[in-house]
């Protein structure tokens, strides 16, 4: 009697497993990832303590002698965003450097850790004997939404850290404490809708991470005005629910097309 040999065929569920168990070792053994994460911790802390030291600090215009007093922070949650009703000090900063700034971040994470797969054959030998491009695409995806959930936290928690350094206080000015998690949880789900598509640009770019963060950065700049508009301080549940539903859709739709993308191109 002869012995068939059978081939197991393996389910797209662990192929997927299998890809995101290498991406995370990588992720987690590669500098660039603490690096970036403690970026995110020490900025707040040190633009809040400096802020508050030149609170009252006057400069003088040589030319038109027009004396500018410069505004510190007054409120811990300015580096989340902005409280109701009440516009504070040095506001126009801090509207545009606060956690925001996660959503750009991510960016080089994603575009680096993409390009350096092609950069190095990586990825050409990954679709030959390993991997096919929707788990590679879906991968890279979850890899870089948890990055820019780590970053979103540190900064977080460097912004409590800043506020309580400078003694700035802590007053939600009638806000409560599920609104701030409310908030959290909708960049979080928002966070997916940039990664979708710094990775679609990543392997549009493939080896080019130049072209990758260049092209990452504009692309995210067009979303980056309403980020404060769709999560602010006073979220609610409905903020959650919007960004979840954005992000799943952005994730499904540009995951699509970047497979498409990596099927239609050269490796190389």
């Amino acid at each position: 009697m002869e012995n068939a040999i059978k081939f197991e065929k393996i389910s797209f569920d662990k192929r997927v497993k299998s890809m995101l168990k290498v991406d995370f070792r990588r992720m987690f053994k590669s500098k660039l990832f603490y690096i970036l994460i403690a970026c995110f911790l020490v900025m707040p802390i040190l633009m809040t303590v400096m802020m508050s030291m030149m609170d009252g600090s006057v400069s003088v215009n040589p030319q038109t002698g027009v004396e500018t007093i410069m505004e510190g922070p007054e409120n811990a949650w300015q580096n989340i965003g902005t409280l109701p009703g009440e516009p504070l000090g040095g506001d126009e900063i801090f509207m545009m450097c606060n956690i925001n700034m996660a959503f750009m971040g991510v960016a080089v994470f994603v575009c680096l850790f993409i390009s350096d797969d092609f950069r190095s054959g990586y990825a050409k030998n990954l679709f030959t004997v390993r991997a096919k491009r929707g788990e590679y695409v879906v991968s890279k995806t979850v890899s870089g939404f948890l990055c820019g959930t780590f970053m979103l936290i540190a900064y977080f928690i460097g912004s409590v850290l800043g506020g309580a350094i400078s003694g700035l206080s802590f007053d939600l000015h009638g806000l409560n404490a599920g609104n701030i998690a409310m908030c959290m949880l909708a960049k979080v789900f928002l966070m997916l809708v940039f990664v979708s598509i710094f990775t679609l640009i990543s392997v549009a770019a493939k080896q080019k991470a130049w072209l990758a963060i260049c092209g990452s950065l504009g692309g995210g700049m067009l979303l980056f005005m309403m980020v404060s508009m769709i999560t602010p301080l006073g979220s609610t549940f409905i903020n959650v629910i919007l960004c979840l539903a954005g992000g799943i859709l952005f994730a499904v739709g540009l995951g699509a097309i970047s497979k498409t993308v990596l099927k239609k191109t050269s490796l190389v």
